[in-house]
């Protein structure tokens, strides 16, 4: 994973030679600083040997589990704090405790204008000024306000309410004020097509939703007759108060309206029934990656164990911690992700990911982005490129994948580091920091290559580098604001390369997190001093983990080195089921005989010595060839998606056919790159129809296939080229960007028949 130190060897010597004496200076202090106490007074040992400790166990000691993490052997941990068991406590509680902090934080619009580019195009540009803040106390009485408001308006305890809105303030104030008056809160991703968002309203029988002006005008707008229970639109923005054009029976709202009409002496006065921890928080509808999207029912009591998980693993959180939020919070990683912070007192800034960095795509030149304004020290991220919006701005990112020399090859005599597979937002910071790399001088970057030679050197041995970190990566951990310590990734694997970049570059760990929407989001976070890659950590301390073996996919707790088999997730954090799906339920969860619940992933994976957890394949996707042979499609697609060559592929196998074939996304400027060096002309869509073309991408996948070591069944016989990306637009990927196999599959039908031979 080292870059290629092809350099002045005079430059190599004097740089080895300062490195040598500076190790030789801070050697010992380093080291009795790296000892920390604990409160008994004995003593944790430095990071290398922290992270080599046991981070989990199997309860009985069997193979198969269940695994719980060390310090919970005994017993789960359901919360923060005693007698704080439900959300609406967990929100007063920290109000009491932080009363005059920051809250949430939104960022004053100062300018919009429309700027033309060279191509013709016109982006929205914006300049923005600096934070304006509500502290604990404010939002608190926001969100009463705001739930008073609701009551007055005819909702009702345990009956459902939609938010169908972008992330912002006013999404948590609406969900507090939800959770303070038990109204069951349902979710729905804002990307959604118009009749999965009416099936969701309609299967929730939802009266009352809260929005934005723009969702309202551009999503709900068009299905509201498709909604016939629905009265009542709650309008967050600041906005007329006249709504022309729009169904009779539906009246529409301003938020600060509802609230200032909850605020009045009779409605304020009136007894609120508060929830119970059994009772359902929210109603969390999933991306519906295997069809129509499914209704999670999450309790007040599985949130509040999910959140106290996730909090043990990220040392030191309190009230001085700025996070800032900008993934969606209708998906369960951001909403527990804000929770935690609000348990803890620590200040939320909202973002979006066109506004995060200096040189994101609706900044205006010259101006601040959000990362550098608010200077968050908490920050998750996902690896699956959750956000679309960028495909439709400007010149195509870069290509989604590994780095070269993560493949087994050397980067090129320059030292130039090519694009590494991950979201698209930190594939824009990435990209940045890549412009940066070229921009220096030649004594510069040859000082930036073997800084970051040297700190993979260290970290992999559990050393810091604050000399480099200082001298050298500071200006790139500037994207980020400077001040970040925590990133949390999960949502998808998190591949080496793109870990090891953002530990180098920008100083602070990164805690690979595994969990489900099923499990409130928690399952595993990696321990912050695990620098090793591919892992997800171990067990949260509110649950526990066991292996079923599946014995079709050839997994068993038996297997040696590592027992292996089916993901099952056990504990307080495991919700209530799916709404209204009964068979479902029956299917996906069950309750053992502690009365313990449980939750089957169709994940598989494979404990290691130390407790962590390593998911290696997906249940669902297996297929049975004519042959006999089992394929994963899920393992094909994510080993060939190592390859430069390839933006997205689905791997697809008949049980009738002998052999596995694939829809690819080629990634254009590396395709354009490859039939240069053989000649082929033509446009993006000529050229991806081509069977010249064809033949050539697939010689690449074979040989990426067979570097990936895929059995030759495994390997993809012919291919399909796509001209057009798979975005949640075209119905072929969920919002989170999983692939929609079923409609793939309808897609490329024709396509389909043509590469088992035309029948």
């Amino acid at each position: 994973m080292k870059l290629k130190e092809d350099l002045n060897p005079m430059l190599l010597l004097l740089f080895h030679l300062m490195v040598w004496i500076y190790t030789v200076i801070t050697f010992l202090p380093s080291y009795l600083l790296s000892w920390v106490s604990r409160p008994d007074g004995s003593f944790y040992g430095s990071e290398e040997e922290r992270a080599k400790r046991a981070k989990a166990r199997s309860v009985l000691g069997q193979p198969e589990g269940p695994y719980r993490a060390v310090s919970s052997m005994k017993k789960l941990v359901t919360s923060l704090h005693p007698g704080v068991d439900t959300l609406d406590k967990m929100f007063e509680y920290a109000a009491m405790r932080f009363p005059h902090r920051d809250c949430l934080g939104t960022r004053e619009v100062i300018s919009e204008e429309d700027e033309r580019q060279s191509n013709g195009k016109v982006f929205k540009k914006v300049f923005l000024g600096e934070y304006h803040w509500l502290s604990y106390e404010d939002t608190l009485t926001a969100a009463t306000h705001l739930g008073s408001g609701l009551a007055a308006l005819g909702q009702r305890p345990k009956t459902n309410i939609a938010i169908f809105c972008e992330t912002r303030a006013e999404w948590i104030i609406a969900a507090q004020a939800c959770f303070t008056y038990n109204f069951p809160l349902v979710t729905i991703y804002s990307t959604l097509g118009g009749p999965a968002i009416a099936h969701g309203l309609n299967e929730t029988q939802v009266t009352h939703i809260i929005t934005s002006r723009e969702l309202l005008e551009t999503r709900l707008k068009a299905i509201l007759t498709d909604v016939p229970r629905l009265q009542h639109i709650i309008v967050v923005d600041n906005t007329p108060t006249v709504w022309p054009s729009y169904p009779r029976g539906i009246s529409i709202h301003n938020m600060a309206a509802v609230q200032k009409l909850g605020a009045r002496h009779e409605n304020a006065a009136r007894e609120r029934k508060a929830p119970l921890p059994s009772d359902i928080a929210v109603i969390m509808y999933t991306s519906g990656s295997t069809g129509i999207p499914k209704g999670v029912m999450i309790s007040h009591s599985n949130i509040i164990a999910g959140i106290t998980g996730m909090a043990e693993r990220i040392p030191n959180l309190c009230e001085e911690d700025t996070y800032i939020g900008y993934l969606p919070l209708a998906h369960v990683l951001e909403l527990s992700a804000e929770l935690v912070c609000v348990s803890h007192g620590c200040r939320i800034g909202y973002s979006s990911p066109q506004t995060l960095a200096d040189q994101s795509t609706k900044i205006k030149k010259g101006s601040k982005g959000d990362t550098s304004v608010l200077q968050p020290t908490l920050m998750a991220a996902v690896p699956d490129a959750l956000f679309s919006p960028s495909h439709s701005h400007g010149d195509p990112l870069p290509p989604i994948s590994q780095w070269s020399w993560c493949k087994g090859q050397r980067a090129p005599v320059s030292g130039t580091i090519h694009s590494c597979k991950q979201n698209e937002i930190m594939d824009r910071i990435y990209k940045n920091v890549m412009t940066k790399v070229e921009e220096m001088n030649c004594v510069q970057r040859t000082l930036f290559i073997l800084a970051y030679n040297y700190k993979l050197e260290q970290l992999a041995k559990g050393y810091s580098t604050p000399l480099c970190d200082r001298l050298v990566f500071r200006k790139v951990r500037s994207l980020l604001g400077g001040r970040t310590r925590v990133l949390l990734s999960g949502g998808a694997p998190l591949s080496a390369a793109t870990q090891r970049f953002m530990n180098v570059c920008f100083c602070c760990p990164v805690g690979q997190g595994y969990g489900l929407t099923e499990t409130c989001g928690a399952g595993t976070i990696s321990e912050l001093w695990d620098y090793s890659t591919g892992r997800v950590g171990g067990p949260l301390v509110c649950c526990e983990i066991k292996l079923k073996d599946w014995v079709e996919g050839g997994y068993r707790s038996t297997d040696k080195p590592h027992p292996r088999g089916e993901i099952l997730i056990g504990g307080p954090n495991v919700t209530m089921g799916y709404y209204k799906k009964d068979a479902k339920n029956q299917e996906d969860f069950f309750v053992d005989e502690n009365g313990q619940r449980w939750f089957c992933t169709g994940d598989i994976g494979e404990f290691q010595e130390d407790g962590c957890l390593k998911i290696i394949d997906r249940k669902k996707d297996l297929v049975k060839l004519q042959a006999g042979e089992y394929v994963s499609l899920g393992k094909v697609e994510a080993m060939l998606k190592n390859c430069p060559l390839i933006d997205n592929i689905c791997a697809y196998a008949n049980s009738d056919e002998t052999y596995v074939i694939g829809f690819v996304v080629p990634n254009q400027k590396q395709l354009l790159a490859l039939v240069d060096q053989y000649g082929i002309r033509g446009s993006w869509e000529e050229l991806c129809n081509s069977k010249a073309v064809e033949e050539l991408v697939l010689r690449v996948i074979t040989e990426a296939a067979l570097t990936a070591q895929l059995e030759r069944f495994e390997i993809p016989r012919k291919i399909r080229l796509s001209p057009e990306p798979w975005t949640p637009e075209t119905g072929l990927v969920t919002d989170a960007f999983k692939l929609k196999r079923k409609e793939l599959k309808t897609h490329y039908q024709d396509d389909i028949e043509r590469m088992y031979g035309g029948k």
